[in-house]
């Protein structure tokens, strides 16, 4: 898995969200701007530290909680503070974009 990034999956995805900030990158490895979005991932997680979590849920390997979600294209982010969705991202997102966005969920 990418550094800094935790891979979550259906038995280890309620706990991880459950307190604090998370950012979750639905993604798939057929994905090819999946395969783009975790090296800007690696960035977020380096820039934030300990502000906030940085995990992957494999959407192939997961169906259930990409169809909890709605998502219906990927990669699709989501931001949660405390196990609340706070906001959603569809596409592919730069370092900025995602840095100030959990640093304005704190």
């Amino acid at each position: 898995m990418a550094e800094g990034v935790i891979e979550l999956n259906g038995a280890t995805y309620n706990d991880a969200v459950k307190s604090g900030v998370v950012l979750v990158d639905f993604w798939a490895p057929w994905c090819g701007p999946c395969k783009m979005q975790t090296p800007i991932l690696e960035k977020v997680a380096a820039a934030v530290g300990g502000k906030a979590v940085i995990a992957k849920v494999n959407v192939d390997e997961t169906p259930e909680l990409a169809a909890k979600y709605g998502i219906r294209s990927i990669p699709t982010l989501i931001l949660l503070k405390d196990g609340e969705n706070k906001q959603q991202f569809v596409g592919l997102q730069q370092q900025a974009a995602l840095v100030s966005a959990i640093e304005a969920a704190q």
